[in-house]
C-alpha cells in the first residue's frame, strides 16, 4: 500500500501558527488546556441574570434559590447584597442553584465570573403574608371585606380570584378591601414583596333559585316539614308561603327545611336573601279527606273486588286501608277513589283514606264468606224451566243471584241463611247450581249441587190398547224420554209401572169403566201426550 502524503502524517502535520502576543503551547497537559481556554474566553461577556426563583425568603435565610440567565460558566461567587452565598452549584451556563444567606430588607443578587459581575436582581427578606379570615366571607360586588392575618406591610396587590381590587393596609395584620365583580366562590390572596399569601374563600351571593318542594302539599292547619331544594340559599333571610312567613333552617347552599304555616289553596313559596327573592314554586294546602260512602260496602274475604269510595278532599291519596290491610288504588280524584279491596277475615272493618292533609273518617266495610250449597229439591225439572226448586246450604242470607249452569234463576226468596226458594230457568242436560252473594259464588262441595233438565215424555203407542174393565192387564207403553217416568195415569187413575228404558214403560192397567180412557206418562220433564186405552166389558 502506498504511503500517505507527509502532510497527512500526525508527525508531519503542519504547525499551527500562534496568535500574536501569545506564545505557542506545544504540550497537551490539562494545565495548558485550561490556560488556553481561559485566554480564548477573554472576549466573553459578563454574566447576566434574567430572574431568580423565588425572589423572597425569610430573614434567617436557608431558602433554595434558582438563578436563571446566561454567561454563568466559570462563576466564582454569588452574592445576596454584600453577603456571599455559602455555596452554589453551576447547573449550566444559564442556571445556578444556591441557598440564600441570612439577611433583611431587599437586596440585589449578583453572579461574578472571571469576566465580570452580573446585573442585580432584587431578593426580598421577609415573611410571606398569611390570611386568617375574611369578614364577611360572602357578599356581592362592592362589599367591604376586612382581611385579617399577618405580614401585610408593603402589600402590593389584593386578588379575589383573578380579579384585583382596591385596598387599604390598616396595619400589618389587617387590610380593608372592596370585593370586585365576580361570581361563585373565589380565593382571596394578598401579595407583598415577600410573596403571595394563602387563599381564603369568598362566596359571591346571588338571588336564590328554588327548584322543588318536598312534599308540595300539606294540611291547611300548617305544621308540615317541607324541604326546599335549589341554589343560593346561604345567607337566606326569609322563606314565605304566599304572604305568610315560615320558620326555616338553612341546611346548606342547596337545601332549606321549613315548617309550612297555616294557609289555604295553592300559594307560591319563595326564598329571600340579601341579593333578592327567588322564583316561586307552588305549595298546595289541602283539607283532611272526608268519606261519605262505599260502593259496594261489602265483599268476599278473598278480596280482589272493585270498591268505589266517594267523598271530598280525596285528591293525592297516599293510601287506602281496609282495617289494617292496604288496598290498591286504581283511580283518584278529589271526590272519588277506586280501589281493589285486599283480602280479609269475615268481619266488619273500617275503611280510611290518607292524604298529605291527614286521615279521613272511617266507614264500615263487611267481609263476607262465600256461600255454600249442599243440596236441592227437586234436582230435576223440565227443560222449559219454570218449576220451583228449594236450595239448601249456608251463607245464603245475602244471595243476589242463583244460576243453573249458565241460566239465571228467577223468583229468588231467602227463606233463611240456610235455604233459598227459586224458580228454575230453562236449560238442558245436567248443570251445576250456584248461589252468589257479596262474599262470592259457591263452588262444588259436599252434597248434591247438580240439577238435571228432563224433556217432556212422549207416548207413541200402547200394546195392547184395550183391556178388561176389571183391570190387571199389562200394557207396554212405547215412546221417548221415558227414563225418568214417575207416574202413569189411565184417565185420572194412577197405575203401577216400571220404566224399562227411555223408550218403554210397562204399566198394569187399573180397573175402570167400560169405554175409552186417556193414558198419560208423567216425569220431572212434565206430562206426556195421551194415548187411548179401551176398557172392555
Amino acid at each position: 500500500m502506498p504511503r500517505p502524503p507527509a502532510w497527512r502524517s500526525p508527525v508531519a502535520a503542519p504547525a499551527r501558527r500562534p496568535r500574536p502576543g501569545f506564545p505557542r503551547c506545544p504540550d497537551r497537559t490539562a494545565a495548558a488546556r485550561a490556560h488556553r481556554g481561559l485566554t480564548e474566553r477573554s472576549y466573553a461577556m459578563a454574566p447576566v441574570i434574567s430572574s431568580i426563583n423565588p425572589n423572597h425568603g425569610p430573614p434567617a435565610g436557608g431558602t433554595a434559590v434558582t438563578i436563571n440567565g446566561s454567561g454563568f460558566t466559570g462563576a466564582t461567587s454569588v452574592k445576596f447584597g454584600a453577603v456571599p452565598a455559602a455555596s452554589f452549584m453551576l447547573v449550566s451556563d444559564s442556571k445556578i442553584t444556591t441557598t440564600a444567606p441570612a439577611g433583611s430588607g431587599s437586596v440585589a443578587v449578583t453572579v461574578t465570573s472571571p469576566f465580570g459581575t452580573s446585573n442585580g436582581v432584587t431578593y426580598s427578606y421577609g415573611t410571606s403574608p398569611v390570611i386568617t379570615g375574611l369578614s364577611p366571607a360572602s357578599g356581592t360586588a362592592g362589599t367591604p371585606v376586612l382581611i385579617s392575618g399577618s405580614g401585610f406591610t408593603g402589600t402590593t396587590s389584593v386578588h379575589f380570584g383573578a380579579a384585583t381590587t382596591s385596598f387599604t393596609v390598616l396595619g400589618d395584620g389587617q387590610i380593608q378591601a372592596a370585593a370586585p365583580a365576580g361570581s361563585g366562590t373565589v380565593m382571596v390572596t394578598v401579595t407583598t414583596p415577600a410573596g403571595t399569601s394563602n387563599g381564603s374563600a369568598f362566596s359571591y351571593s346571588a338571588a336564590p333559585v328554588l327548584t322543588s318542594l318536598s312534599p308540595a302539599s300539606g294540611p291547611a292547619g300548617g305544621g308540615t316539614a317541607v324541604t326546599l331544594q335549589g341554589t343560593g340559599f346561604t345567607g337566606a333571610t326569609s322563606v314565605h308561603f304566599g304572604a305568610a312567613s315560615a320558620l326555616f333552617s338553612v341546611v346548606d347552599d342547596t337545601h332549606i327545611t321549613a315548617t309550612a304555616p297555616a294557609g289555604a289553596g295553592s300559594v307560591p313559596v319563595t326564598v329571600t336573601n340579601a341579593v333578592g327573592t327567588s322564583n316561586s314554586v307552588t305549595y298546595t294546602y289541602v283539607t283532611v279527606p272526608v268519606l261519605s260512602s262505599l260502593s259496594p260496602d261489602q265483599g268476599p274475604t278473598s278480596g280482589g273486588n272493585t270498591v268505589t269510595l266517594i267523598g271530598s278532599g280525596l285528591s293525592g291519596a297516599t293510601s287506602v286501608h281496609f282495617g289494617t290491610h292496604t288496598a290498591t288504588i286504581t283511580a283518584n280524584t278529589d271526590t272519588q277513589i277506586t280501589v281493589t279491596a285486599p283480602a280479609g277475615a269475615a268481619q266488619s272493618v273500617n275503611v280510611t283514606v290518607s292524604t298529605a292533609a291527614g286521615v279521613s273518617n272511617p266507614l264500615p266495610y263487611f267481609y263476607i264468606a262465600a256461600p255454600a250449597l249442599t243440596g236441592m229439591f227437586p234436582d230435576m225439572g223440565p227443560s222449559g224451566g219454570g218449576n220451583p226448586v228449594t236450595l239448601y246450604g249456608s251463607g245464603l242470607a245475602l244471595t243476589t243471584a242463583v244460576h243453573f249452569g249458565p241460566g239465571a234463576a228467577t223468583g229468588i226468596t231467602v227463606v233463611s241463611d240456610n235455604q233459598l226458594a227459586v224458580t228454575a230457568p230453562a236449560g238442558t242436560g245436567t248443570v251445576l247450581v250456584t248461589a252468589t252473594t257479596p262474599g262470592g259464588t259457591s263452588t262444588v262441595g259436599l252434597g248434591n249441587t247438580y240439577y238435571t233438565y228432563v224433556d217432556t215424555p212422549v207416548i207413541d203407542s200402547l200394546s195392547p190398547a184395550e183391556g178388561s174393565a176389571s183391570g190387571g192387564d199389562s200394557v207396554l207403553i212405547k215412546g221417548s224420554d221415558l227414563t225418568y217416568t214417575d207416574a202413569v195415569y189411565f184417565g185420572a187413575t194412577p197405575a203401577s209401572f216400571a220404566a224399562v228404558s227411555d223408550t218403554m214403560v210397562v204399566a198394569t192397567a187399573p180397573a175402570g169403566s167400560v169405554g175409552p180412557v186417556a193414558v198419560t206418562v208423567h216425569s220431572p220433564g212434565g206430562t206426556s201426550n195421551s194415548a187411548v186405552f179401551q176398557y172392555q166389558p
